[in-house]
């Protein structure tokens, strides 16, 4: 079972109905017990990050001890975000940690928010990307953006004028800056793959 992260912050039944779409069982929940027994958690939001990581509250433990510990994990937009270690939204607000870097504005000279379809070159070792042969175009709608430093962190880019990262893998833990659960077929493959991640580790 697939557990999305319930904490009051944006696209949550809209990544429900993608995995229902593609039949694969989830979750809307915040109990810590159904949390701990999930297969994989998955962390979205659409929000600023301080809101976010705020509403989260008392989970974002949680959350950092299961991803830690070996979970597949994956953060979507605002929920990508905050698997970093900080973020200057409207201040500065400490995130998860799980990876190296810290959340930054997109550079001026770029239309911002940055909204719509932009492809993404996928790398072939990444497991989200897993029968991926070329680029494909995903949703995105942000206007701030990680700045990876994590050495042991895989990222795939978009370009937008400048390199930015689009999603991103260190071990157990996954995370994609554009809405797979808008992004068409393409967005439906890469939650598919993380299910298929999930359920590998159950069966380790």
């Amino acid at each position: 079972m697939i557990c999305v992260i319930d904490y009051n912050v944006g696209n949550v039944e809209s990544v429900c109905n993608a995995f229902r779409y593609i039949n694969t069982a989830s979750e809307l929940t915040a109990d810590p017990d159904k949390l701990r027994s999930a297969s994989g958690l998955v962390l979205p939001g659409v929000a600023a990050f301080g809101f976010a990581i705020n509403a989260l509250g008392p989970l974002a433990e949680l959350v950092k001890e299961l991803a830690l510990a070996g979970k597949p994990t994956l953060g979507i937009c605002v929920g990508y975000q905050m698997l970093f270690d900080e973020s200057c939204e409207y201040g500065t607000h400490t995130g998860l940690g799980l990876i190296s870097g810290n959340v930054v504005p997109i550079p001026a000279g770029r239309v911002i928010p940055h909204m719509g379809w932009n492809s993404v070159e996928p790398p072939g070792d990444m497991d989200l990307f897993a029968g991926f042969d070329d680029a494909k175009h995903f949703y995105f709608a942000h206007s701030f953006y990680a700045d990876v430093t994590d050495e042991q962190a895989k990222v795939a880019y978009t370009d937008y004028g400048f390199t930015l990262s689009a999603a991103v893998q260190k071990a157990n833990i996954y995370g994609t800056q554009f809405h797979p659960e808008k992004s068409g077929p393409q967005g439906l493959k890469i939650l598919a793959n993380f299910a298929e991640i999930a359920q590998r580790k159950t069966r380790e």
